[in-house]
């Protein structure tokens, strides 16, 4: 259950940062805008860091593929096409499209064993699942 409300509080949040980062990007750049959101994360980061664990940071030295370690610049382009879908499409239907391509990827990363996560067997319950929100979204556009 804990799991459920932490993964419906993190989608609420992403739609809520992508209308603030679409907003302050009007009136800033994109660039500007993406900067001061990953500063400010960098900050709360530090902070909950030195509050609540304060791990050796040269672990990350130790992380056995070195790619994993890229998800910050990921993170950034997150951001910046989180901006320019929402500025495009508007809120509603980015967030959609976003929600579908995190389930679609997700799917495959599970279904070939991708990055190191458990390889799960095909099911065409899933299929069917992601079809339907496939055509959520279409009459949701309509």
């Amino acid at each position: 259950m804990f799991g459920i409300l932490i993964a419906l509080l993190s989608g609420a949040l992403m739609s809520v940062q992508g209308v603030f980062n679409t907003e302050v990007t009007k009136q800033t750049s994109l660039w500007v805008s993406s900067a001061f959101v990953q500063f400010t994360a960098l900050l709360v980061c530090l902070l909950a860091w030195l509050v609540t664990d304060r791990t050796n940071f040269l672990l990350l030295g130790q992380v056995d593929h070195k790619y994993m370690l890229l998800s910050g610049v990921l993170g950034a382009f997150i951001t910046i096409t989180v901006v320019k879908s929402m500025a495009a499409l508007g809120p509603a239907r980015a967030a959609m499209l976003i929600v579908i391509s995190q389930l679609i990827v997700a799917y495959l990363i599970e279904l070939f064993g991708i990055f190191g996560v458990e390889k799960e067997p095909f099911a065409w319950r899933k299929v069917i699942g992601m079809a339907i929100s496939i055509v959520g979204i279409v009459i949701f556009k309509w």
